[in-house]
């Protein structure tokens, strides 16, 4: 499961894959899925994210160069082998991508969106074996995640 999550952990775009597949190739199919309404609901959807933060499953020159070329901000670790890569290769292995760490301390809350959708048993455990509808579950789990949450210009500790 691949998902792509606004700031409070809520599902933008999600894909289904199977085990095998490697993390790496699915953020750019993720990208092509977001469609966010603008403010007043004029206009066209927004489908380009200011940054975007993941884990160092999506760190790859592919990835970093897609995310550069479509002006997104990237806050995504450098694994240690690509880092050893480019070390041994010295000066020919260029610059390290730049990393800002405490934007990636907002990342917990996509893993906080991961656990809430883990308090569904059936989510947790894969017991679908089918993708049609392990899918549909997922989509009824992040459906009520929404409808849960508090809106965003909304303070949780106000109670007036």
């Amino acid at each position: 499961m691949h998902t792509l999550a606004d700031g409070h952990g809520r599902s933008l775009a999600t894909l289904i894959t199977p085990g095998q597949a490697a993390d790496t190739r699915q953020l750019i199919p993720l990208l092509g899925q977001v469609r966010v309404p603008r403010p007043g609901g004029v206009g066209r959807p927004r489908q380009r994210p200011d940054s975007l933060t993941g884990d160092k499953a999506y760190s790859s020159r592919a990835n970093r160069t897609a995310l550069r070329d479509k002006g997104i901000t990237t806050v995504i670790p450098e694994p240690n082998d690509q880092i050893a890569n480019r070390k041994r290769k010295g000066r020919r292995g260029g610059r390290p991508p730049t990393f800002d760490p405490v934007a990636y301390r907002r990342r917990n809350q996509v893993e906080r969106g991961f656990n809430r959708r883990k308090h569904w048993r059936g989510l947790a455990t894969r017991y679908d074996k089918l993708a049609a509808n392990f899918r549909a579950t997922l989509d009824l789990v992040e459906t009520l995640d929404w409808l849960r949450a508090i809106p965003d210009n909304q303070d949780p500790q106000d109670r007036t």
